[in-house]
């Protein structure tokens, strides 16, 4: 059957499994694919026939896939990702493109990732570079399925065996009005904060994450407002008196140069985590990738955001001029 199954396997099959999964319906994937819904039909009988077991099954939700269909679709996955990576080095060969790089970040690292892709443009003009920005758990998705040639992030993902370069430190503090009750206090506790509203990010966020863990630790529960999917509208909120915010210091430098926003002296903050660029170990990085790669573990401390004296100069003009 394994013999079988190795020498009679077809794109075709493997493609319409994937866009069944992808959009849980038969209908949905012969529109992607450009095909009648009973070529996909016939498409996904024989791959189940050629597997020995069922790959799919059909819920009140639509379609699902089973555990040896996921094990399927991890393969097709690793043959997409394989076919785009030879289109490239043929490509390259032929003298039709310098190379393609696809990068993933999450939204925290967008105030700064332009500025690396930058700065590795100006010394390899010709490589087509190609950006998305996403929370953790979207990033994550993206390196599973092998759509990253590298990812730029703090934790990386827990299941997947990575290549892993630090970039460099990851300071966290907590936000409020330049009016708060709270700017001017020095050595505040966490438990000073559990009656102040926060405003945070999504469930997902490697943000969010940390704060619940920093305030577990210390057995506080926070009083938690609105929860948004941007850094801009939670600072834009912070600066309305909306609330208060734990956020990545990378993220409010110009607020706080400007004086809109002031960092609380909370004890035990800033809490510093890393940032590093990653690759899958099973992924072959074509040159420009590598390239990359390299260039950000060599360099890419140099464009983060500088935060040291930028924490304690905004907190307060009166503490700052009796220094």
């Amino acid at each position: 059957m394994a013999s079988r199954f190795m020498r009679e396997l077809t794109l075709r099959q493997l493609r319409a499994l994937a866009a069944a999964a992808k959009h849980g319906s038969v209908t949905a994937a012969a529109k992607q694919l450009h095909l009648t819904q009973p070529a996909v039909t016939l498409q996904i009988q024989n791959l189940q026939t050629l597997a020995g077991i069922p790959l799919i099954q059909r819920t009140s939700d639509g379609m699902l896939l089973t555990d040896a269909g996921r094990s399927v679709l991890a393969l097709s996955e690793r043959i997409e990702a394989a076919i785009r990576d030879c289109e490239t080095s043929i490509e390259m060969m032929t003298g039709k493109t310098a190379g393609r790089i696809s990068i993933g970040a999450v939204s925290t690292a967008k105030y700064f990732v332009p500025f690396m892709i930058s700065g590795f443009s100006k010394l390899h003009p010709d490589v087509d570079v190609t950006l998305s920005i996403g929370n953790r758990q979207e990033i994550g998705l993206a390196l599973r399925g092998y759509d990253l040639d590298i990812a730029i992030m703090g934790r990386p993902p827990a299941d997947i065996d990575m290549d892993l370069h630090l970039i460099g430190d990851h300071p966290h503090v907590i936000i409020a009005p330049t009016g708060h009750r709270l700017a001017r206090k020095a050595g505040i506790a966490l438990a000073d904060l559990a009656e102040e509203t926060f405003l945070t990010r999504e469930p997902g966020s490697g943000t969010r994450g940390l704060m619940e863990q920093l305030f577990e630790t210390a057995r506080v529960r926070p009083t938690i407002g609105m929860a948004m999917s941007s850094n801009e509208t939670i600072k834009q909120a912070v600066i309305a008196g909306l609330g208060i915010a734990f956020i990545s210091a990378h993220t409010v430098a110009t607020e706080l140069d400007e004086r809109r926003l002031v960092t609380l002296d909370v004890d035990g903050l800033p809490v510093v985590r890393q940032w590093f660029v990653l690759a899958r170990k099973d992924k072959v990085l074509l040159p420009p990738a590598r390239a990359m790669l390299e260039f950000l573990s060599a360099r890419g401390a140099q464009f983060l955001p500088r935060t040291h004296g930028r924490l304690r100069l905004t907190r307060s003009p009166v503490r700052a001029r009796k220094r």
